[in-house]
């Protein structure tokens, strides 16, 4: 359904019949980790996450996964590996028969 307070005419899971079902009745509105992130839009209260209605609990684990301005890093570590051992590996036969 779309909102009829915060974002007029946005889609939103959390407009109901009784209207904002989300908890306080109306989205929250951004917190400073937010700046700069494409999902935030001005609303009738303010900057608020076009994703999500209480982004200071997104930032409260961590990293929010909304998040468009923020990037992480995944690390790899490279691993020498002996080419012997790694096609026994693959063959499966690794041990002796008997």
């Amino acid at each position: 359904m779309q909102c009829q307070t915060v974002l007029p005419g946005t889609e939103c899971t959390f407009w109901g019949k009784q209207g904002c079902i989300f908890t306080g009745g109306s989205c929250q509105v951004v917190v400073e980790n937010c700046e700069g992130c494409e999902r935030v839009v001005d609303g009738t209260i303010g900057k608020v996450c076009s994703a999500y209605p209480a982004p200071d609990k997104k930032w409260t684990a961590g990293i929010c996964n909304f998040a468009t301005h923020v990037k992480v890093e995944i690390k790899t570590e490279d691993l020498k590996v002996n080419p012997l051992k790694a096609s026994k590996k693959a063959s499966g036969g690794g041990g002796k028969k008997k």
